[in-house]
């Protein structure tokens, strides 16, 4: 038995360069067979309007189905019936999505085949920010339908920043009357954010569709609406950074972010808990001048404000590791110390190359989300106007191709490269319509890129794949960029004037 395994092991990911029909992402082993698979009318009228497989899907679940990774499964489809088998259901979940594709895009009718397949990254993820701009619990379950299609896994959900708190914590009311008014562009905007009973409906939600959620509570910085909410937690900032830290010193603070985190334990599941922890220097100006803080700081023997910086980014750390969670943070919490057992670090500075290597040589996991090609709010093609410019912008090739530049970065680190994430900023994302272009195609790109082996991952046998998949989209209303028709589609514009970005 254990030799069949370790042949089916390699043989997932030998170069079999058969096109796998119209599925995205490709899987990593697909074999022709002879003849067709079809249903019915009733079946595919099922399939189509209750996203029903028919009675003749059999599914196998056990150990010695497959490579016994997570989400491998086999697919086996004949003339009379398909076979899924898996070592886990997540795997088998995989299997029926491959497979709705297959039928979907044939109009209920599919060749027979073998796939074998596997992920090429454990996390495959994408980000939403809702502080900036809220979308509401029907658009996020939406796009959670659109991932489990994908074979993506993680929703990184930014539901705290400046302009929003859009969570309700029960034992500090005010962050929801208070911290919830205003968006982005509108600080007099309706409160608008999530009751618990709506996240536990979309967690339960995306748990169905074997999709992991992970909220984000950002600290030290990019504290505003918390703070507004309560002031005495405001480490300062000047300008528009006005309260966009938490105060660092106050044992009050830690209190907050502790039965805040007890609370966000309870809804989300998730081992790990996003905290931020980037920009902190963009709002800290009073840390420099409060006599209680520059007390502290010689107290505890911090050296300067960035060392109060770290500390925090410790201390809160501890207290995640202490309520059974690992923290995430971004890349600044690389220099702060935490360690490798408690942290994992998403590198998002494109610039700052050496400090994913850092992360790596530190002995930190990483997940991959780079400014080039993986945030969101970049502009994606040359005629486009709305967006951010850094040395150019991110087209989908770029997101597809991902990360073939960067590759040689973590040569001997593999094992600590988690997976990669595209991830939308909304500063200038301000309704759905907008939002559906700034995320597809270049969500699907990014699936293929996290899911499909690297040798198996070819930009011209994708872009042939993906009309079949925009098309489905077509069903949903979502109004993504067409690569093959830029001009097809007008540009969505920003809510205000600000529409380019350069460098910044």
């Amino acid at each position: 038995m254990t030799t069949k395994i370790n042949l089916l092991a390699v043989s997932l990911f030998l170069p079999v360069f058969i096109s796998a029909q119209n599925v995205i992402p490709e899987p990593a082993q697909y074999r022709p067979a002879k003849g067709e698979f079809v249903l019915s009318i009733a079946e595919n009228k099922a399939l189509e309007t209750n996203n029903v497989l028919p009675s003749r899907v059999v599914q196998r679940i056990a150990p010695d189905c497959t490579t016994g990774a997570d989400e491998a499964y086999r697919l086996e489809i004949t003339p009379d019936s398909v076979f899924i088998q898996s070592a886990t259901v997540t795997g088998a979940f995989r299997g029926e999505e491959t497979l709705k594709q297959l039928l979907r895009s044939g109009k209920g009718t599919t060749s027979a085949c073998v796939i074998n397949d596997a992920p090429r990254y454990s996390w495959r993820g994408f980000m939403l920010d809702e502080s900036r701009h809220f979308f509401g619990k029907e658009k996020v379950k939406q796009l959670l339908d659109i991932m489990a299609s994908l074979r993506l896994n993680v929703f990184h959900w930014h539901l705290t920043d400046e302009p929003g708190w859009r969570i309700e914590i029960k034992k500090y009311p005010l962050l929801t009357k208070v911290g919830s008014k205003g968006n982005y562009h509108d600080p007099s905007a309706p409160a608008a954010f999530y009751t618990q009973e709506d996240i536990k409906d979309i967690v339960a939600y995306a748990a169905a569709r074997h999709i992991m959620i992970v909220p984000e509570f950002d600290m030290p910085g990019h504290a505003t609406a918390a703070c507004r909410a309560y002031p005495e937690l405001s480490g300062g900032g000047e300008g528009r950074w006005k309260d966009f830290t938490f105060h660092p010193c106050k044992e009050e603070t830690f209190r907050f972010i502790s039965d805040v985190l007890d609370e966000l334990i309870t809804l989300f599941p998730s081992p790990y808990i996003h905290i931020g922890g980037d920009e902190v220097h963009f709002g800290n100006q009073e840390w420099f001048t409060d006599p209680q803080i520059q007390q502290f700081i010689k107290d505890k023997q911090l050296m300067n404000e960035t060392g109060l910086e770290q500390y925090f980014v410790r201390r809160v750390a501890d207290i995640i590791a202490a309520k059974g969670k690992t923290m995430i943070g971004w890349d600044e919490i690389v220099d702060a110390g935490v360690s490798p057992d408690k942290a994992v670090v998403m590198w998002w500075r494109h610039d700052r190359r050496y400090q994913l290597l850092k992360a790596l040589e530190s002995g930190y996991r990483v997940i991959m989300t780079p400014r080039r090609p993986m945030y969101g709010d970049f502009v994606q093609y040359s005629t486009h106007n709305v967006g951010r410019y850094w040395d150019g912008y991110n087209p989908i090739e770029d997101v597809f191709s991902f990360p073939r530049s960067i590759e040689h970065l973590f040569k001997g680190y593999e094992s600590q490269i988690m997976g990669m994430q595209y991830s939308l900023w909304t500063e200038r994302v301000a309704d759905v319509k907008r939002l559906d272009f700034m995320v597809f195609p270049r969500l699907i790109a990014l699936a293929e890129a996290a899911w499909t082996p690297a040798g198996r991952k070819d930009y011209s046998r994708f872009m042939r794949r993906l009309p079949f998949f925009l098309h489905w989209l077509d069903t949903k209303d979502i109004y993504y960029f067409d690569p093959f028709a830029p001009e097809r589609r007008s540009e969505p514009t920003a809510p205000e004037k600000e529409d380019v970005l350069q460098n910044g």
